[in-house]
């Protein structure tokens, strides 16, 4: 009865010793990205942030640009410039991926994906938010 009594208490001091180990291993299992406000913006705030310079506030391609760079596309025409149908796969790549370089010149189109990965620290699911946030907003104002 005395070892079952000493067996009881060696193992009850192993247990809680490991128990605050275990508890923390358990928190950082648990520990995830918070999404933050900055990750979940609108499309009009996104749109008005990162487009509106070159695309202008009501998304012509009315904003201001130097060269070496041509005027920005009207974006109000993509649905009546693709036979009626909004490219959706498009232009969902163009700010995550950007467009491809000319030969010899500059890239027009600003790789907004990296830039919110890297500027704003936003892991892949946030990107993919935004860039559906600005999508969505872009869509809102085609020409019908």
């Amino acid at each position: 009865m005395f070892i079952q009594v000493i067996h009881n208490i060696v193992t009850s001091c192993v247990l809680l010793g490991a128990l605050p180990n275990a508890l923390v291993a358990q928190k950082a299992q648990v520990k995830k990205v918070p999404v933050s406000s900055s990750s979940t913006q609108s499309g009009a705030e996104l749109s008005k942030q990162h487009c509106a310079v070159c695309h202008g506030n009501d998304l012509r391609g009315s904003g201001p640009f130097l060269a070496p760079y041509r005027r920005p596309p009207d974006l109000t025409t993509l649905t009546l410039r693709h036979g009626n149908q909004f490219p959706d796969a498009y232009v969902s790549n163009v700010p995550r991926d950007g467009v491809i370089m000319p030969a010899h010149g500059p890239a027009e189109m600003p790789v907004w994906g990296e830039e919110f990965k890297a500027k704003d620290r936003l892991n892949e699911t946030q990107v993919q938010l935004r860039i559906t946030n600005i999508v969505k907003y872009i869509k809102s104002f085609q020409k019908k």
